[in-house]
């Protein structure tokens, strides 16, 4: 008879199964600690701004009186100081209510690692302005592509980054819940001079205006911005449109971006209405209503032109 086979597929005990949940939650509580805010430093460019805001003095209050309830991510530099990956705004308030250190977890991640894991986590901001999703769109994509492009440590075979590169706006796409294309108009606000970026965060340049500004150069930015502070208005989307015409022709001038600033939009347009209660009992009983416009008109080129000879007889 043949001897029956026995089979395992390698589950735990219970023995086991608890003491490695033990063993992960006292390495976990090992590796948060706190850090004296001397020794962290700023992730480098780091993309979010942190503000001073009423926002920010409840999180001074809140960490007065209970700390600091989630750790900040630090990562260890070379030189034995430490980077904040994420808990700008955790660090900030330990400053403002007087700390000398901030409860963190320090993770062992690479600089693409840790930038990846810095853009994501700030990404679950509700109030993202758009020069903010620009450079941390831009930051993210530039660290998955050079991770693309590195061999793979378990058999160091080389990946070629093209196998990536292309989809890596995609897998972006995906996780923050915009299109391709609109990721592409963002990482565009990144070539725009401060001011006009400026103006875009604060809600006077829309998205899609600001896009074709950011094709201009350095200098023809700045004279649109001029213009614009001049003008006290902001050029519509089909105005930047041709700016970027001219630029590309090299005959984007000064004085042709003031003639367009200038100009008056079709939206600027003012628009006379009159009630035709008023105006009918003034109309010939026969006149149709095509008619109407081309009537009112004349009679009021012919008052004018009384008036005038009024004028000059007196």
């Amino acid at each position: 008879m043949a001897k029956e086979k026995r089979f395992s597929i390698g589950l735990p005990n219970v023995d086991d199964l608890f003491s490695s949940q033990e063993s992960r939650a006292e390495e976990n509580l090992a590796k948060i600690r706190e850090i004296p805010l001397e020794l962290i430093d700023e992730f480098p460019n780091h993309p979010f701004k942190v503000r001073d805001d009423e926002d920010m003095m409840n999180l001074v209050q809140s960490v007065q009186e209970n700390g600091i309830l989630v750790p900040a991510i630090l990562r260890q530099k070379d030189d034995g100081r430490y980077e904040l990956i994420a808990g700008h705004r955790r660090k900030r308030a330990c400053e403002l209510a007087g700390l000398d250190t901030l409860r963190a977890e320090v993770m062992d991640l690479d600089l693409d690692e840790a930038t990846i894991f810095m853009v994501d986590s700030n990404l679950q901001r509700t109030i993202i302005l758009p020069s903010e999703k620009a450079f941390s769109y831009k930051m993210r994509l530039e660290a998955m592509n050079r991770k693309a492009g590195r061999p793979p440590k378990e058999n160091g075979a080389p990946v070629g980054p093209h196998l990536v590169t292309g989809k890596s706006r995609s897998i972006l796409a995906d996780e923050v819940g915009e299109s391709r294309e609109q990721i592409r108009r963002y990482i565009r606000l990144t070539e725009l001079i401060p001011e006009l970026l400026e103006l875009v965060d604060e809600g006077k340049i829309a998205l899609r205006p600001a896009v074709e500004l950011s094709y201009l150069t350095v200098d023809e930015q700045y004279d649109v911005y001029e213009n614009m502070q001049q003008e006290a208005c902001t050029p519509s989307h089909a105005q930047t449109i041709r700016m970027r015409e001219l630029s590309k022709e090299e005959n984007l001038t000064s004085e042709a971006i003031s003639d367009i600033i200038t100009e008056t939009k079709p939206n600027q347009k003012e628009k006379l209405t009159i009630s035709s209660d008023k105006i009918l009992d003034l109309l010939p009983k026969n006149l149709k209503a095509v008619e109407r416009e081309s009537y009112i008109i004349k009679a009021l080129t012919f008052y004018a032109k009384h008036r005038l000879r009024e004028s000059q007889e007196r």
